[in-house]
């Protein structure tokens, strides 16, 4: 007779299981609360004595079924339906899902059921373990994601993960079939350059098991830089075969954020919807497209951006990572008018857009403008070195106080954190017209407006009347002025002033301490005060001639 091999059991690791068995068993033992279950209240309403079972007894014709004898079963006072067979029932379901507590786990096996694309690679450091409590699953410790440039870049760093599988098949390992994979304490790190191949890894998903992502945190970065964090991240996602199902929530620049992405087949095409909030800021984003009939690689979609009372709605083109809006109506307490132009968002930021307005109420922007305590102002006019692009604004009305600027048209570029007024024409009605040149250098942490500007005043006699400014009959009507304000200290300098001729330099030194005085007292308080300016053109021309 052949002998047993009992080397190929190690019974340290079996006694490890046995032991984990048991306290898993005990684990979910103390959780089924029999003091719920009465049963003496439920053998009370088993009312066995309603049923004749002597006279059921007697009906029977027991040479018929060829008994020698038959035997009365006092199921009233047995203890099989209330005892034996529910603690069977729960031996024998305990007995089934706890037998896979004894198998061996591959981790190469597991690795696969993760990773199923050839451009991720899973790494498991810890332990593959089986638990059964609260739910049938596989136990991982410790997961990395690698992928990209030869698998070396690290996608994610996970601490815990569990496979949940379904109770059907349990004994046979190789038929399990798997329900859901949850990853806990995760670490994400995404590239913003690398946005086109994350597209392409998620869209060859072959497999629609679900993936949940619990208490983790997504960093943002673009090459070596950071960007930003999304913490206290959970993040519900499913695949199928480029079909998204994918839901996030968590905490981003201390705002709860919350993102949908929902793709899926409509009508032989791909249709797409995000949905993006920012609770505090009060910001929503809902945007809808679908592939071109024209042109694969064309989408066609609509878009609604909403902050508070700000709105912009449209449609436009995306292609080769460039959004062209084609027709959009934008809205909020300031401005009303339509918006078109390409924007594109990778590798960088950049844009060319026309604003062109029906109407600017100048009078609630300035106010909003200072409603910002000092700092903000100044910061307003720092802009972030990403935003890189051009913006052609114009508008056929503005609305002001005392009504001196009718419309304008502007254009202005956006470059590493500076912007370039490349034209700002002003129509001042019956007075006149100006135009200003100019950039806002930021350099160092100051902000700076170098300008130049040229007036035309076409109605002498209305231009004194409107400013009052009653003891002069006539003035220049071309005047140019160029300098640089200081926007971080708020204070003018004036280079050059002259009409026919260039002022000297007593003039310009006069004049520049009087705008200062009286325009910028109180910073950018009185920078657009009407009755400030009266004095301060009255003083000027007065005491130039």
């Amino acid at each position: 007779m052949k002998y047993i091999n009992f080397k190929r059991y190690k019974f340290s690791t079996s006694l490890k299981a046995l032991r984990e068995l048991i306290y898993d068993f005990l684990k979910f033992f103390r959780t089924i609360n029999f003091k719920r279950y009465d049963f003496k209240k439920i053998y009370k309403h088993l009312n066995f004595r309603r049923f004749n079972f002597i006279k059921v007894v007697k009906n029977f014709n027991p040479s018929f079924y060829k008994f020698n004898h038959l035997k009365r079963i006092n199921i009233i006072n047995s203890k099989f339906l209330l005892l034996h067979l529910p603690l069977a029932i729960i031996f024998f379901v305990f007995l089934y899902i706890a037998i896979p507590t004894f198998y061996y786990y591959d981790k190469s096996n597991i690795k696969n059921i993760i990773c199923q694309n050839s451009k991720i690679e899973c790494l498991i450091t810890g332990k593959v373990s089986y638990k059964f409590y609260p739910t049938p699953r596989l136990k991982i410790k410790k997961l990395a994601i690698n992928g990209f440039n030869n698998k070396k870049n690290t996608i994610a760093n996970v601490e815990d993960v569990a496979i949940k599988l379904s109770f059907k098949n349990l004994l046979a390992k190789e038929k399990h079939k798997f329900t859901k994979i949850e990853l806990n304490n995760f670490k994400i790190n995404l590239d913003l350059k690398n946005f086109k191949e994350y597209e392409d890894l998620f869209s060859k998903k072959k497999y629609s098991i679900p993936i949940i992502f619990k208490k983790g945190e997504i960093v943002l970065y673009e090459g070596n830089n950071y960007v930003a964090s999304i913490i206290q991240a959970n993040l519900t996602t499913k695949f199928n075969q480029g079909l998204i199902n994918a839901e996030l929530k968590g905490k981003f620049l201390n705002d709860n954020i919350y993102i949908s992405l929902i793709r899926e087949s409509l009508n032989r095409k791909i249709s797409t919807e995000l949905i993006f909030k920012m609770k505090n800021l009060n910001f929503f984003t809902k945007v809808n497209f679908i592939n071109s009939k024209k042109e694969k690689n064309i989408i066609d979609g609509n878009f609604s951006v909403k902050k508070g009372k700000n709105k912009i709605a449209g449609i436009f083109d995306y292609k080769n990572k460039e959004f062209v809006i084609k027709k959009s109506n934008i809205r909020n307490t300031f401005i009303d008018g339509k918006l078109e132009g390409k924007i594109m968002l990778l590798p960088y930021f950049v844009f060319n857009l026309d604003l062109n307005l029906n109407s600017i109420n100048f009078t609630r922007l300035y106010n909003y403008f200072l409603s910002f305590d000092e700092r903000k102002q100044k910061d307003l006019f720092k802009i972030n070195n990403k935003i890189n692009g051009k913006l052609n604004l114009s508008t056929e009305k503005v609305y002001s106080k005392h009504n001196l600027i009718k419309s304008l048209e502007s254009r202005l570029t956006f470059y590493n954190g500076n912007v370039k007024i490349e034209q700002l024409l002003l129509n001042l009605g019956k007075l006149g017209a100006a135009d200003v040149l100019g950039n806002i250098n930021n350099d160092k942490g100051l902000s700076n407006l170098k300008f130049e500007s040229n007036i035309f005043v076409d109605n002498q006699k209305k231009f004194l009347s409107k400013f009052g400014i009653y003891n002069k009959e006539s003035i220049n009507s071309n005047l140019f002025i160029s300098g640089n304000i200081d926007l971080e200290n708020i204070k003018v300098s004036f280079y050059e002033i002259s009409d026919d001729k260039k002022f000297n330099t007593e003039d310009i030194n006069f004049i520049e301490s009087e705008f200062n005085d009286l325009m910028l007292e109180d910073g950018f308080d009185n920078m657009f005060n009407f009755q400030k300016l009266k004095t301060f053109l009255s003083s000027v021309i007065t005491e130039k001639n």
